[in-house]
């Protein structure tokens, strides 16, 4: 089940989810809070998965990839130009793909210095 969040109270819950970086990110879901457009996937009365927003400016992480799928299906929108999903989760890409999502612009996920395969399934952002 996914709903929208409404209040600020639920973010320590999703900070702390499995799945998600050692990053603290509690800036964003703040800020979607605050705009309305944080989801979250909830399953046997746990939530396992949020989005802070769709679109190159938002992310998402979930414990499965049905956790994402659940949440893709229920945003309201993906902005213009689309959202970023890594290739390497192919059950997603393939899912993407099936739902009538299309690729438009292949890219290359790079970093400076150490990186951290997030654990559990997510859409990146190039705002992080």
């Amino acid at each position: 089940m996914c709903e929208r969040l409404t209040t600020p109270t639920l973010s320590p819950a999703i900070k702390s989810r499995p799945g998600c970086t050692a990053h603290h990110r509690s800036g964003e879901v703040l800020d979607s809070l605050k705009q309305g457009s944080a989801l979250v996937v909830e399953r046997h009365g746990a939530i396992t998965g949020y989005a802070t927003a769709f679109g190159y400016g938002g992310h998402a992480v979930g414990l499965s990839t049905l956790d994402l799928m659940a949440l893709i299906a229920a945003a309201p929108e993906i902005p213009p130009p689309g959202m970023l999903v890594p290739t390497r989760n192919a059950e997603l890409f393939r899912w993407c793909l099936s739902s009538g999502l299309r690729v438009i612009q292949p890219m290359t996920l790079m970093t400076v210095g150490l990186y951290n395969e997030p654990v559990g399934a997510y859409l990146t952002s190039i705002l992080y």
